[in-house]
């Protein structure tokens, strides 16, 4: 019997001093917001949801696949805006600059996992790092306040070194990522 778990694709982002010092104005700003734990920051190039253990060895492969010929590369976060609309805010990110590494291994996956049962994104890949989920529109203004002031802001420069596949367990206290599988960008598979 194969187990299934929840499971997304990711690159984790260790947030420098400029990024926590921007979740501290989200957790201050009133509003109803379920933040996103700073050790647990990463961008997602495809969520997959539940996912066949079997499968695993499969995944790894088709990542692989998707990041061949991409050694390690650096992004910029910089901006913060929200998903869908600055008026109904859903989602509240950090942009990123210099994303086509991640959007074009984000894509490829897309494709190359059909065949396998997970559906393409209908939206498209947007790189950008998730901060928080609004729970309610309570004191969305404030929140529309800290985006304007950070519309521009540099959040500094991350390496992008491996691609992983995660399982995500949700708890009452929030989720539980653990690293399945890991892929090192500019390794080629022997």
């Amino acid at each position: 019997m194969s187990m299934k778990f929840r499971a997304f694709v990711s690159v984790d982002i260790r947030p420098g001093e400029s990024l926590i010092s921007a979740v501290r104005d989200l957790q201050r700003s009133r509003a109803d917001l379920k933040i996103v734990r700073t050790e647990l920051m990463h961008l997602t190039l495809k969520f997959l949801g539940d996912t066949e253990e079997d499968l695993i060895g499969d995944l790894m492969t088709r990542i692989a696949g998707a990041s061949e010929g991409v050694g390690p590369f650096s992004i910029r976060l910089k901006g913060m805006g929200a998903f869908p609309s600055l008026s109904n805010i859903r989602v509240v990110w950090a942009g990123i600059e210099d994303g086509r590494f991640l959007t074009q291994i984000a894509e490829k996956l897309d494709s190359s996992m059909i065949d396998i049962g997970f559906e393409r994104d209908k939206k498209g890949f947007v790189p950008h790092l998730t901060l928080a989920r609004t729970r309610s529109p309570k004191n969305i203004i404030n929140i529309q306040e800290i985006l304007r002031t950070n519309a521009a802001t540099d959040y500094g420069e991350y390496e992008v070194d491996r691609i992983l596949l995660k399982k995500s367990v949700l708890n009452p206290q929030g989720p539980i990522y653990s690293t399945v599988g890991e892929h090192l960008l500019g390794k080629t598979s022997e």
